[in-house]
């Protein structure tokens, strides 16, 4: 089982490659409040349903002060391609040998239609202001998920 995060902990620091072929690192945004999500491909159904969500939401979050990131194993690529079909307006970061994924415990074990598989566990963490965790939600809900955080999170 992989290790999950809670909150106070550090958020683990990375710096990835994005969709429009630059980097980010959670470091350059140390004194925002961070959402990164983490979703499992670029392009399926579920995944870009919550994308689009984000999206939608992007606004109100951004207005509360919190900067919204999307990780997956997808390369950079692939995630530019998604960007630019359903006009995705935040950053998507790539990580593609999984080893932020794993850091914050959103790659490993889980079911899936009633088989157990390994892969990304739809995951999304809050960090403050000061790179710690101040929430990690594990096995979210693709539909639905970003107004249940917002409403968590006070928003709405």
């Amino acid at each position: 089982m992989t290790d999950r995060l809670n909150p106070g902990d550090p958020a683990p620091e990375f710096t990835l490659p994005t969709d429009n072929g630059g980097t980010l690192s959670l470091a350059d945004l140390r004194g925002r409040k961070v959402i990164l999500y983490a979703y499992p491909a670029a392009m399926t159904p579920g995944c870009t349903k919550q994308a689009c969500d984000f999206r939608d939401s992007l606004a109100s979050l951004q207005a509360a002060g919190y900067e919204v990131i999307g990780i997956s194993p997808d390369k950079p690529e692939k995630l530019a391609k998604f960007r630019d079909r359903d006009a995705i307006t935040f950053p998507l970061v790539a990580d593609t040998d999984k080893s932020v994924l794993t850091a914050y415990g959103a790659f490993g074990e889980k079911q899936m239609y009633g088989r157990t598989v390994t892969g990304v566990i739809r995951s999304t963490f809050v960090v403050d202001e000061d790179g710690k965790i101040e929430r990690a939600l594990y096995n979210v809900k693709a539909t639905g998920h970003v107004a249940k955080l917002r409403r968590d999170l006070g928003l709405d």
